[in-house]
This record gives structure tokens, C-alpha cells and sequence, in this order.
């Protein structure tokens, strides 16, 4: 049965296990995603907005800001499906590092890995820890952290019926 409108297609609280790992799929980084990042945040630093300055960097072109590769990281952590529907709040970013740069035309998908589950019964719900990897075309790493989120637990009817 494919899910309607409103339904949840996420995980609930009860169903992460430490050690679970999921893959997003890939997005590739645009110019216009850069422009538009610049347009909405107001950082116009030439590194990213300026070819011919860029150029004459160790970088050697433009490069995406790195909170726009933060947020597209998160975005595609979303596009997993396991978080749709039953995140209740995004709480916390941890030993977040930014390692390489995202150029124009890099494709970057991410890796997360459930590190940890701590039930908060207030809240109808938990808090996960998950670890982010966020890699380019390559292989390579461009950023790792980790993020706090907290996750609905199943509703009482749901978690009564037996599998």
C-alpha cells in the first residue's frame, strides 16, 4: 500500500537501532544553488561568487558555501525517508568538520549511522544521535558531524498491535 497525503513514511523512535546505517541518494551542487544560497543568507563572499577572484585562489574556481552544503546535507538525509513524518525537532549539531570543498558540479550524497538511542517518555518520543558523512563523487569526505534529533515514539494503538 504506497502512503497518502499526511501519512508517515519516517521511523518511529522505536525502530532506530544503534549501529543502523542508511545511505541518501545523490544531488549534484549547482551554480544556481549557490547564487540563490548567497541570495537568501547574504553571504556574497567573492570565494563563492566571483570566478575570476576564485580563481586566483588555492581552490582555483568557486566553491559552495559551507553551510549550503550543510543544508543540502540535510535535505538529503530527509530524502532517506526515515525521518518523514516522525521528526519532531532537529536539537543539535555536533563536531561538525568541514574538510573539503563542494565545487560546482559535485554530486554529494550522505551516510548516516545511528550512534546512539536515549528514550524521553515527556516528550513522546527520543532523542537520536546520528552520524553524518557526507561525501562527493569521489569518495572523498567534504563534511562529517553529528546531529541530535528527537523522534516521535509510536503512537499507543501502533505499538500495541503485534506484529
Amino acid at each position: 500500500m504506497q502512503p497518502t497525503l499526511g501519512q508517515r513514511r519516517g521511523m518511529y523512535f522505536e525502530e532506530f537501532q544503534v549501529g543502523q546505517r542508511i545511505t541518501s541518494p545523490g544531488r549534484t551542487v549547482t551554480e544556481a544553488d549557490i547564487v540563490a544560497f548567497a541570495g537568501l543568507s547574504g553571504d556574497y563572499n567573492t570565494i563563492h561568487t566571483d570566478a575570476q577572484y576564485a580563481a586566483t585562489t588555492p581552490f582555483g574556481q568557486r566553491v559552495a558555501h559551507g553551510i549550503l552544503g550543510l543544508a543540502i546535507a540535510s535535505g538529503l538525509a530527509v530524502r532517506t525517508g526515515v525521518l518523514e513524518g516522525t521528526v519532531l525537532a532537529f536539537r543539535e549539531i555536533g563536531e561538525w568538520k568541514f574538510s573539503r570543498p563542494i565545487y560546482i558540479g559535485d554530486s554529494i550524497h550522505v551516510g548516516l549511522e545511528v550512534m546512539e538511542c536515549k528514550a524521553l517518555p515527556r516528550l513522546s518520543g527520543g532523542s537520536v544521535i546520528l552520524s553524518l558523512d557526507v561525501q562527493n563523487q569521489h569518495r572523498e569526505r567534504v563534511m562529517k558531524g553529528t546531529w541530535n534529533v528527537l523522534v516521535m515514539s509510536k503512537p499507543k494503538e501502533e505499538a500495541a498491535q503485534p506484529k
